[in-house]
């Protein structure tokens, strides 16, 4: 209990209440009854230059006139202070403030009697103390025992031997300021027994919020986020709710985006294997690939360099060999060069407006030899102009691989059709050709470099498995689609552009 908030809240706001009491009681008892004296010397000071002013307006000589007789009233209504204004005539004194027909005869004789007193400094008529004077004015404070009345008296000189007498009662204080004190510390003490008991039962309000906020903290810290509190007021314990249930919802999605890294870390690890398996698995295919040409040039070489064949026929014959092999591991190297730049993206994608129609036509007429060799039969009847977003240079890499292609694995028939398909602003160039199907477990592995579905007929037309690798590569580099199709007497493979 001692540890908790309400009991720290309920003994510092008792110390408090305390506190406060024995500052007002000390202040009470030390400075009241001397804030109280200066208080009414001020008032009846300010009282005495006020009358001045009204004489020095005045234009009368003996008495004032009714205004003014009205303005000393109300000053002496409002300050509560006795006005008295005498002055020489005839040798003797003449009453100017009240006129001597309102001053009764014995007020006036007492009231000179004291002004005598005073100004000839006489203070052994009761019990006279200076406590305030200047060049105009001298005020006492005076204790009557015959009435046993206390007062504040000021006696002053105005323009023309005028005296000016004013008087204010002055209780003595300090029965006041004892009684005071005395009821201060009841009422202290009630105000500090209340003051606990209410703290107790309001901080309640308080520490109950920060308690469901505690258990919710220890929630979240078991990575329980679904606990949330909820917001009643839009004080600083609500900012702290809110707070609260903002820092559950970052950290809720902080540890989901953690979750999230570190599986695309595991996947990246595992690109990364794959990577390096795809590296081993390059690096064999390659040694493959170049090993048999390798081999055949160095043996049709070492054959001309030890003259196993004399004749000129046969010599030709090796030389061609050297030269054909050569030439298919340049056009592989060149392939694998080319398909790097596109997986990296070091080739430069520049996308321009042309006629795909036209482009297929110069592919052909490319090829035509290849046709009429290989006695295929070519179906492609567009003859208008259809116009295509892409590469030129890259698309023509495209229908030359699937021309090539088709040219390789055409039989029965041997038929190679091209259509252009247009499907809303997105046209389809497909090339079909006759022959046998591509199992259907190898159809996606048709993309993938040096894979080979027939190996001894690839090596027989001299393919090195690379040339689709790089139109899926082309086609990514587009951000476009391509594919392959079985059909009952074929193959169809095909790829997509948009239409202008």
């Amino acid at each position: 209990m001692r540890r908790s908030i309400r009991f720290k809240l309920a003994s510092l706001l008792a110390a408090l209440i305390a506190f406060t009491i024995f500052i007002t009681w000390f202040i009470n008892h030390t400075f009241l009854a001397d804030y109280y004296l200066n208080f009414k010397v001020a008032r009846i000071a300010e009282v005495f230059y006020k009358v001045q002013h009204i004489y020095e307006e005045s234009q009368e000589e003996l008495f004032l006139s009714e205004e003014d007789t009205l303005k000393m009233e109300r000053l002496s209504s409002s300050f509560n202070v006795n006005i008295y204004v005498l002055m020489p005539f005839a040798g003797r004194s003449l009453s100017s403030y009240p006129k001597p027909q309102d001053f009764g005869e014995r007020e006036e004789l007492q009231i000179q009697l004291l002004i005598r007193n005073y100004m000839s400094g006489d203070m052994s008529q009761g019990d006279k103390t200076v406590i305030g004077e200047n060049e105009n004015f001298v005020i006492y404070r005076l204790y009557d025992d015959h009435l046993d009345a206390n007062y504040i008296d000021l006696v002053g000189i105005l323009e023309g031997s005028k005296v000016v007498f004013l008087r204010s009662n002055f209780e003595s204080i300090q029965e006041s300021v004892a009684l005071s004190n005395q009821f201060l510390g009841y009422i202290g003490l009630i105000a500090v027994v209340i003051g606990i008991i209410a703290m107790l039962m309001i901080s309640r309000k308080f520490t109950k919020p920060i308690l469901e906020m505690a258990h919710i903290a220890k929630r979240m810290s078991e990575l329980d986020f679904d606990a949330k509190y909820h917001v009643r007021e839009n004080d600083e314990i609500g900012v702290l709710g809110t707070s609260l249930n903002t820092l559950s919802d970052k950290l809720q999605e902080t540890i989901l985006e953690l979750k999230r890294a570190n599986n695309e870390l595991q996947i990246d690890i595992q690109k990364k294997t794959e990577i390096d398996e795809m590296r081993k698995e390059f690096l064999s295919n390659v040694s493959h690939e170049l090993k048999t040409p390798i081999s055949l040039i160095q043996g049709y070489a070492e054959g001309l360099v030890e003259n196993v064949n004399e004749d000129e026929e046969n010599r030709n014959f090796y030389c061609e060999v050297i030269i054909d092999e050569a030439n298919k591991m340049n056009q592989m190297v060149k392939k694998l060069l080319t398909l790097n730049e596109l997986e990296f993206g070091s080739n430069q994608v520049n996308f321009e407006r042309f006629d795909i129609v036209q482009l297929i036509n110069s592919v052909l007429w490319s090829t035509e030899i290849l046709f009429k060799q290989k006695q295929v039969t070519l179906h492609f009847d567009e003859k208008e102009p259809i116009y295509v977003w892409a590469d030129e240079y890259l698309i023509e890499q495209v229908v030359t691989n699937y021309i090539n292609n088709a040219l390789n694995h055409v039989d029965g028939k041997k038929i190679i059709e091209i259509k252009l398909i247009p499907r809303d602003n997105v046209l389809r160039v497909a090339v079909f050709n006759t022959g046998n199907r591509i199992p259907d477990d190898e159809l996606d592995k048709i993309w993938v470099k040096f894979y080979k579905v027939d190996k001894a007929r690839t090596r027989k037309y001299g393919g090195s498995g690379i040339g689709l690798s790089i139109v899926k590569a082309i086609m990514n580099s587009h951000n476009k689609e391509c594919g392959v199709v079985n059909h009952s007497k074929g193959v169809e493979f095909w790829f997509e552009l948009d239409m202008t």
